[in-house]
């Protein structure tokens, strides 16, 4: 039971997140001071503090405003300030497309993994993956510029550890619920091996390697299209510091910072 317990959450779980670098990762470090609000016609960056005072914001990639007076730009200035804007919003489909397929690994992770214990179309495969289209079914609605979201801050809607909480949470409930199932199949498979323990045992875990191969290309596919992502973002950090360099109101803003390994 702890075998397949921990197999099953690691596909659901560790899954999503090798997908997730937004956050956090070995080689990806994106550090935001202050709070940003993106929507389809403005990008709005606040100050890291209590009062989430607005630094600056960006309407229609053209218009810089400060205390919501239109900064007047030259046309280096203006190419600038429309490329962040642009680079920014460009973020949100890739964001969405890493998130997303990290959640449906997670739904082919545990799907396999019932059906190769309970049997094809069993009843507790087809329940957990209903949950798990939820929480992808969500991140598709949250990741809209249409609706627009917020990253850094208290609202922040890009934290990992919900996204991790939630697909964990169901796995769990899921074995639970469902445990006097899966404990009779675990006995016909130990009856299957005919009482030898041992060889239950390395049936569980070429079980559990079977996942992990069946699993590993498209993580990796995933990861690859984080480390994009990362890229992305660092493009966005060279460029806030043009524009720190050649507008003097926004010198001494620094919103994003990003480290590649």
């Amino acid at each position: 039971m702890t075998l397949f317990k921990k197999t099953l959450t690691a596909c659901a779980v560790t899954s999503l997140f090798v997908a997730t670098p937004i956050l956090a990762n070995n080689s990806c470090n994106v550090n935001l001071s202050g709070q940003v609000n993106i929507d389809k016609s403005t990008i709005e960056f606040f100050a890291e503090d209590n009062n989430k005072q607005s630094l600056y914001k960006i309407e229609n990639d053209k218009s810089l405003l400060i205390n919501n007076s239109s900064v007047s730009l030259t046309a280096k200035q203006q190419a600038l300030v429309t490329q962040y804007s642009q680079n920014i919003k460009a973020l949100v489909p890739q964001v969405e497309t890493v998130v997303v397929e990290g959640v449906e690994l997670a739904i082919d992770g545990v799907n396999l993994a019932f059906n190769g214990l309970l049997g094809e179309g069993n009843q507790l495969a087809k329940n957990l993956t209903q949950e798990l289209e939820v929480i992808r079914d969500d991140a598709l609605a949250r990741y809209s510029l249409e609706k627009g979201f917020t990253v850094g801050g208290d609202n922040d809607e890009l934290q990992a550890d919900e996204f991790e909480s939630k697909i964990e949470s169901a796995v769990e409930r899921s074995i639970t619920n469902s445990m006097g199932v899966i404990l009779i199949a675990l006995g016909q498979e130990m009856l299957s091996a005919n009482g030898e323990g041992e060889n239950f045992e390395t049936r569980m875990e070429k079980f559990g390697e079977t996942i992990e191969v069946e699993m590993e290309s498209r993580t990796e596919a995933i990861e690859a299209k984080a480390q994009e992502l990362c890229h992305a973002i660092a493009k966005v950090d060279v460029i806030e510091e043009q524009l720190k360099s050649s507008i003097d109101a926004l010198s001494n803003i620094n919103v994003v910072t990003v480290s590649v390994k």
